[in-house]
């Protein structure tokens, strides 16, 4: 493909109303609009108003496709991002706290330093040097403070967990070689350990919400099409759905 130069202009949020109306976008209040405009920006929007486009080559709209739509879908998007960040932040917590807990009640405090507990030693050596790399920028104060008391090399795993990142977690979960001990961490869950490796970033805890709030936030955006998200036909009546929350 030749690539040419990008010659289009930088329109100003009126000239951008003009533009979208011209192609076919319904606006019931432009002031509202052009604030939008402004503070959200075209480009982000432009993301939600592909699924109207009849021609995408041109960009001509659907027949009744309008502005408030859009916006709809936006939120609707928003909401969802929080909600799904929100879950995943407890989930996260949770893992590091039960992995701590399990593997320092069977073995210390330090574990992570016990080449006896991996299977893969260069994997382990490669996640020590991310490990160590994470410490050298830490500024926790618990951190610093353990550094300038202790000789240990590396602080407690209580410690150190809470500062690494998620990915360290599941490097050394994958490379544990006690298959007791994966299985304790992985049953705290109520799931087998081969589960819960593949699962670590679903939705683990049996008493969450999320199946509550997520129902509630497609009544709260009635219009939004699921199938289009590619949830099936009916997805609300499949078996995971339909556990009790809360």
């Amino acid at each position: 493909m030749i690539k040419i130069p990008y010659t289009k202009p930088f329109l100003s949020c009126q000239a951008q109303i003009a533009l979208l109306k011209s192609r076919g976008m319904i606006f019931a209040n432009e002031a509202k609009a052009l604030h939008l405009l402004e503070n959200i920006s075209y480009h982000r929007l432009s993301a939600y108003w592909h699924p109207l486009l009849a021609d995408k080559q041109n960009h001509i709209f659907k027949s009744g496709a309008n502005f408030e739509t859009i916006f709809n879908l936006y939120k609707f998007d928003r909401e969802l991002r929080k909600l799904i960040i929100s879950e995943l932040e407890k989930i996260e917590v949770a893992i590091r706290s039960k992995m701590t807990y399990v593997m320092s009640l069977s073995y210390n405090a330090f574990w992570m330093e016990d080449t006896s507990l991996f299977s893969n030693m260069t994997m382990y050596q490669a996640t020590l040097a991310k490990i160590e790399e994470e410490l050298s920028r830490t500024d926790d104060d618990l951190i610093v403070s353990f550094k300038t008391t202790y000789t240990n090399p590396l602080p407690p795993s209580f410690m150190l967990l809470e500062i690494t990142s998620f990915g360290i977690l599941l490097r050394l979960y994958n490379n544990f070689l006690p298959r007791r001990a994966k299985k304790d961490i992985a049953a705290i869950f109520g799931l087998s350990d081969s589960v819960f490796a593949s699962w670590l970033h679903s939705i683990v805890n049996p008493n969450h919400t999320f199946r509550q709030k997520l129902k509630e936030l497609f009544a709260k955006y009635p219009t939004i099409d699921v199938k289009a998200m590619g949830f099936p036909s009916n997805w609300q009546n499949e078996p995971l759905w339909e556990l009790p929350s809360g």
